[in-house]
């Protein structure tokens, strides 16, 4: 199963590459951004990810209500959390 994880943006680490690091569940990792280029990231803001990609910008309430729901997942949520873990773009 596919699942996206909702992550802070805490840094932009390269805007021409389109790479930023998010904090998923406390764990930092590079992701690409690239299909969201043209809405405007900003430190702070939250993305919907998976494996390695930002998929959607969503507003702060939309990241807790969506992490709470997916921590219900139980196994399903863990294997999306082991694949973030593994999926650093450098």
């Amino acid at each position: 199963m596919c699942l996206g994880i909702p992550g802070q943006v805490v840094d932009i680490v390269d805007a021409e590459q389109y790479l930023a690091k998010v904090d998923v569940n406390g764990v930092r990792r590079n992701i690409s951004v690239r299909l969201l280029a043209d809405d405007n990231l900003q430190v702070g803001d939250w993305v919907l990810v998976h494996v390695g990609f930002a998929m959607a910008k969503i507003d702060e309430l939309e990241a807790k209500l969506t992490l709470d729901q997916v921590q219900k997942m139980g196994e399903n949520y863990q294997q999306e959390i082991d694949a973030f873990n593994e999926s650093e773009i450098a």
